[in-house]
């Protein structure tokens, strides 16, 4: 399940591969990936790679003009990087970000689709897919303490509750809470 050292090591990867980049299209093989019907994906054609960040959980593409790309992995998606404009066969596939070097492509194993993918323009429409949560990497201790106490919640739930936390999910909550000596069923 991608969570925050995932989402971290995909825009690590994807940097050297799309950064300076002409997006030349994406492809969609299942509609019901795209989430967002304004601004629509048509207009993400053509422009430049200018910023790749993580908001929680998710991977922002920042292309020329404010406009954002922003992706979802959920449980089971996965990013790949294949030889340009590469055919979107079998089930798996949902999606192909074609550039001139290579297609950056998005698959989902699994029968349920969760992952998703949203057009939005300019900071305000990126701010508004983020759910607040604290930074773990920025946060200072007393930062950090405040987040967890703020609610009346187990230590596990305040961890994965994206709106308190950001980017750590079921799996990192119990490294984190393992590693002290927790109990992560608690």
């Amino acid at each position: 399940m991608p969570e925050l050292p995932d989402i971290a090591a995909y825009i690590a990867a994807l940097e050297p591969r799309v950064m300076g980049l002409t997006l030349e299209r994406v492809r969609l093989a299942s509609p019901f990936l795209l989430r967002t019907t304004t601004p629509a994906l048509s207009e993400a054609a053509g422009r430049t790679v200018r910023e790749l960040r993580r908001v929680g959980k998710r991977i922002a593409i920042g292309l020329d003009g404010d406009l954002w790309l922003v992706l979802h992995l959920m449980i089971a998606g996965r990013l790949h990087w294949k030889p340009a404009r590469a055919a979107l066969k079998g089930r798996q596939n949902l999606a192909a970000f074609d550039f001139p070097p290579g297609s950056l492509t998005l698959t989902e194993a699994g029968a349920k689709r969760r992952a998703s993918l949203h057009v939005v323009a300019g900071e305000p429409g990126l701010l508004a897919m983020d759910p607040g949560g604290i930074d773990v990497l920025m946060a200072d201790l007393a930062c950090f303490r405040a987040a967890l106490s703020r609610e009346n919640r187990t230590l596990k739930r305040a961890l994965t509750d994206p709106r308190i936390v950001s980017g750590v999910g079921n799996a990192y909550s119990d490294e984190i809470l393992h590693a002290p000596g927790s109990r992560p069923s608690l």
